[in-house]
């Protein structure tokens, strides 16, 4: 009797194991096609600028963001985004100092401050040795600088815009770093790496007795009018869409009137933190609903510039995620079917748009690096 009950236990165990991969696959599989949703508008804006030189830069950065994940979210928009007024466009190469696939750290201090690092580096050459960001450059200048982000305004995205530390995980320190730099306004999650710190500080109060309005609640944000900012929306990274809802168009739109006080111009890095989460989870559904909110945020800026005649809008990405390619898709329904090669970064050129005066220097196949000389040159006028 005891042989008999072992082998029927050893047949059960041996059926869960052989079904239990294809209702994993399943659901593996169901996410990498977007079946469709509500589109939002689009509009189309005039070209007509205020001289060859911009007064303000807006830089969003589309962190994973390749050209399949773009043509996705023109898909699945029903084939318009806001990205389309964007007439000049280039290639980025994205390597890092020591490796040939980046990570966000390298990338993004490549852009921030024209100097190529070793992976996970924050505003440091590969020496770790700091080096100047741009935010540093505007403000030594009398010009306003801002942050915004859909992640921890610590992470490694935002971080290289104002930091200076030899790893990305090192947030307690980033956050310290951002207390020292008099930026003017900062968007994204992260409270914990403000206020449950080893040290024990309190960066919410610090920050408070240098003149900056800390908000947490995202309407508060929205109708802000002050002139310095902390805008901390989630204890550490913000949720997917459905949980944060518009906080990305609503945070650039708050920022830009924020910075557009200042007479001598402003920069503002915006970044879309999560269509490389999308990318790493090969989840279409995520990269599209990423993709979707970036383009909404661009045309906050779009309105913005458009009207101002002296902005320029750059949209970049530091690298691709998930090797995605589109093996079909739908106009009229918004569908979209991806396909993907990895979980991790690749090292293909990312795509680079650009609208407004000087918009032209961003055609053609560039380095990361180029982003930030380009950007440099244009907003103050030096090489």
């Amino acid at each position: 009797m005891m042989k008999k009950i072992n082998l029927f236990t050893a047949l059960l165990c041996a059926l869960v194991i052989v079904t239990t991969p294809s209702f994993s696959q399943e659901a593996k599989d169901s996410i990498k096609t977007y079946p469709g949703g509500e589109a939002h508008s689009v509009k189309t804006y005039p070209h007509d600028f205020t001289g060859d030189r911009p007064k303000n830069v807006i830089l969003f950065i589309g962190d994973g963001m390749g050209v399949a994940q773009v043509y996705a979210g023109l898909t699945a928009n029903k084939g318009n985004l806001f990205l389309e007024n964007f007439k000049h466009i280039g290639f980025t190469k994205t390597y890092s100092a020591n490796r040939y696939i980046t990570d966000s750290a390298a990338a993004a201090t490549a852009i921030a401050t024209g100097q190529k690092t070793d992976n996970g580096v924050i505003g440091m050459d590969p020496d770790q040795q700091s080096v100047k960001n741009i935010t540093e450059s505007a403000s030594k200048r009398g010009i306003a600088a801002g942050i915004v982000a859909t992640s921890s305004i610590t992470h490694a995205t935002p971080g290289a815009f104002v930091a200076h530390q030899r790893n990305r995980s090192q947030e307690e320190e980033i956050a310290l770093d951002f207390l020292a730099s008099g930026i003017d306004v900062f968007i994204g999650g992260g409270v914990d790496f403000f206020t449950k710190r080893e040290d024990g500080r309190d960066l919410i109060n610090e920050f408070t007795r240098q003149g900056y309005a800390v908000k947490q609640d995202l309407e508060e944000i929205r109708s802000f009018e002050g002139s310095k900012l902390l805008g901390l929306t989630a204890p550490r990274a913000n949720g997917r869409l459905s949980d944060r809802g518009d906080m990305l168009p609503i945070s650039t739109e708050t920022a830009i009137n924020v910075l557009k006080q200042n007479e001598k111009g402003f920069f503002l890095m915006v970044e879309g933190s999560f269509i490389d989460s999308g990318g790493h989870a090969n989840n279409t559904i995520q990269i599209v609903e990423e993709v979707l909110d970036l383009d909404r945020a661009i045309g906050k800026a779009l309105d913005f510039a458009a009207k101002d005649g002296q902005t320029l809008i750059v949209v970049a990405s530091d690298h691709e995620t998930g090797g995605m390619t589109i093996n079909g898709g739908s106009f009229e329904s918004g569908m979209v079917k991806g396909e993907f090669t990895t979980g991790g970064h690749t090292g293909v050129m990312t795509p680079i748009f650009a609208y407004g005066p000087g918009a032209s220097e961003f055609g053609g196949i560039m380095e990361n690096t180029d982003i930030h000389a380009k950007i440099y040159k244009l907003l103050f006028g030096e090489k």
